[in-house]
């Protein structure tokens, strides 16, 4: 594992133009309360059928020059699973619109474990669109980390574990922009047109709102979303704004049609990795940056549960963990991770993107959980802006 780690260190790929939902694939639709009466877990086939449906993110898993997955591989060799790798997750509410009806149903929706943020995995949860973890078919789940064992939405780890967790921050062209420690920075005569930010409302919105001097974990109200959301209108009906984009947000930078961004830790990372030098900065803004995890489920359509929990206990042996690591360059939520990351690069396991300390935590904070009517608010008024942008 160790080896392999090494060399998907050196030889990822520049594969980012393309990816990603523009603003526009976001659906109103997903921010609806769903009613539907229980539903009941598929039965579980695994015994009998040794495959899975994996769907998650583009650039989130280790790969190869030839486009393997080397700890899917071996993942697969170990235990007989023929996994299929779907990266077919965007962005959180484009996804969820996608499989909204047959979750509703109780249907197989052609995923065997998803990977979705914080937010999203509460929703699915309170609509009952998931299946309960056997944590005996995990015994590496007691390797999470022990700030994430109890989450709002899930305590006790029910029905997810996280995958990879990040920060939004601010990204910038060190080539073309002077220090930027602020979001107040981004709105410069010097960035006029050439800012993008990202399509998740509780990263952008969050950081802010963080610039206001708001809790954003906290019991902030709708006039202080309210007012975020004015700052964010202003900048893009103005032109400071090009774009307000997901995951394909990097193509602005890499092609320079902008010079900063709201952006994720791991993809600035990953961009200079492939540039060969640090051409972008990513920073936590003076005012804070958010963080968020993504998270395994199994929807409740899924006949092979048991095949998922197997992938997850093995994600969560800390050796493969840090290979992961080594890659998408996202947090691990795996105790022991970083120890492991000393033998694959010494200078990886001193990341603070990636294995971040207390004081970096601490300059970080967690949207809180919306209610129903807070979502159908606040997803319709963000939405507004991001079909003018």
């Amino acid at each position: 594992l160790i080896q392999q780690a090494k060399r998907a260190q050196v030889s990822r790929r520049a594969m980012l133009a393309g990816t990603g939902a523009g603003a526009t694939a976001l659906a109103l639709a997903a921010c609806s309360t769903d009613a539907g009466s229980e539903l009941s877990p598929a039965e579980d086939t695994s015994a009998d059928d040794p495959t899975l449906n994996w769907a998650n993110w583009p650039f989130y898993i280790d790969e190869d020059d030839d486009g393997n997955f080397p700890t899917l591989v071996a993942f697969q060799e170990q235990t007989g699973i023929d996994v299929n790798y779907l990266i077919t997750v965007d962005d959180n509410n484009s996804y969820f619109a996608t499989v909204r009806d047959q979750l509703a149903l109780g249907q197989d929706i052609g995923a065997d474990t998803v990977c979705l943020t914080d937010w999203m995995v509460n929703r699915w949860i309170q609509l009952g669109y998931t299946q309960e973890l056997n944590k005996d078919n995990i015994p590496n789940a007691a390797n999470l980390v022990e700030s994430l064992q109890n989450p709002a939405f899930d305590p006790g780890r029910v029905h997810s574990l996280p995958w990879q967790s990040g920060f939004a921050g601010i990204a910038y062209n060190v080539e073309e922009v002077g220090e930027i420690r602020s979001v107040s920075d981004l709105w410069t005569p010097e960035l006029n047109g050439r800012v993008t930010v990202l399509a998740e409302m509780r990263d952008t919105i969050g950081l802010l709102m963080l610039e206001n001097g708001v809790d954003i974990s906290g019991d902030f109200t709708a006039d202080q979303f309210n007012a975020a959301l004015d700052v964010l209108r202003e900048q893009v009906e103005s032109g400071q704004v090009r774009n307000v984009r997901g995951n394909s947000y990097t193509e602005d930078l890499v092609n320079n049609d902008a010079l900063a961004a709201i952006a994720w830790s791991g993809d600035i990372t990953l961009l200079n990795f492939e540039e060969g030098y640090e051409k972008w900065k990513f920073v936590l803004p003076e005012a804070g940056g958010t963080l968020w995890s993504d998270n395994f489920m199994v929807p409740i359509g899924s006949p092979r549960k048991t095949n998922a929990e197997t992938l997850m206990n093995y994600y969560y042996e800390p050796e493969v963990a840090a290979e992961v690591a080594a890659w998408v360059n996202y947090i691990t939520p795996v105790a022991g991770a970083q120890e492991a990351a000393v033998a694959i690069d010494p200078e990886l396991a001193e990341n603070q993107l990636i294995f971040p300390n207390a004081d970096t935590l601490a300059q970080t904070s967690v949207f809180r959980g919306l209610s129903a009517q807070e979502e159908n608010e606040f997803q319709a008024a963000f939405q507004a802006i991001l079909l003018g942008a």
